[in-house]
């Protein structure tokens, strides 16, 4: 009797360890891994007050509306090694530095085009510069002519930045014998700086376009992401931020800049892939 309490005393325990010793080893997430993606984006800005101050001019223009700029999609340039940055581009190369985060570098290849003869307000005033447009403003009227002014960063608003990214899976197909998909969700922030390349030209001075330092950015995001075999993924993206550029260049004297600040959004399509070294 004592060995038959003993043995039904026991018998849990067996079969607790037993199961343990028979599961599959838990799934360690990407700790270690390293990956990459690539992709284009759509963006859109708010409205921005831009001030311009140079030898002859200080002005201010109110509520200058831009956009993007597409590029019609097609083999060439999306997939030409050679002018695949013609596009709206993002790129990114990140680490997991614990099982469910990872910290990345990327660079946000947007371009920001100003909306030309639409009308704004101007305040300031134009001296000495020889063109029709001499004159002391105060909230007036101003068609943004060709001949006055063209603005742009179209190669291009580039946004190079560091992120904080969390990775959680939401469902695994494996489970229901539907392949070996993943769908995961993916959230992050991050913080860069702005290089642009600015195409403008000002008054009658010489269209100006070079690559610049010109402020700050940050942004938020959240992403869906369908992982192949854990390797290979598409990503849907959303994306949101501010920028702030107090130092735009937009002649070939380095008195003659320009500065503003506005929000964006992003919807981003990607692919990539994961990999250790």
């Amino acid at each position: 009797m004592k060995r038959l309490l003993l043995f039904l005393l026991l018998l849990p325990f067996a079969q607790n360890l037993s199961a343990q010793e028979s599961d599959p080893p838990a799934d360690k997430g990407y700790k270690g891994q390293f990956y990459a993606f690539w992709g284009w984006n759509r963006a859109w800005y708010t409205d921005s007050d831009i001030r311009f101050k140079g030898n002859g001019y200080d002005f201010t223009l109110d509520n200058v509306d831009a956009k993007d700029r597409q590029t019609p999609f097609a083999l060439d340039p999306y997939f030409h090694p050679g002018r695949i940055t013609i596009p709206q581009t993002n790129f990114r190369l990140g680490y997991f530095f614990k099982e469910n985060w990872n910290i990345s570098f990327g660079v946000d290849h947007m371009k920001y085009v100003m909306v030309q003869n639409q009308t704004a307000r101007i305040t300031g005033n134009i001296n000495n510069t020889g063109s029709l447009y001499d004159g002391i403003y105060s909230n007036d009227l101003i068609v943004l002519k060709d001949d006055f002014l063209t603005f742009e960063h179209t190669d291009g608003l580039n946004y190079v930045n560091f992120e904080l990214r969390r990775f959680d899976n939401l469902l695994s197909l494996a489970k229901y014998n539907l392949g070996k998909i993943d769908i995961n969700i993916t959230e992050g922030f991050g913080v860069g700086g702005m290089y642009p390349r600015s195409n403008t030209r000002l008054l009658n001075r010489a269209r100006y376009d070079q690559f610049h330092i010109a402020g700050f950015g940050m942004a938020a995001n959240v992403g869906l992401n369908i992982c192949f075999w854990k390797y290979f993924f598409l990503q849907s993206e959303l994306k949101g931020g501010y920028i702030n550029m107090p130092d735009i260049r937009t002649t070939n004297s380095t008195e003659d800049k320009a500065s503003q600040h506005f929000f964006f959004a992003q919807t981003n399509f990607l692919f990539g892939a994961n990999f250790k070294f």
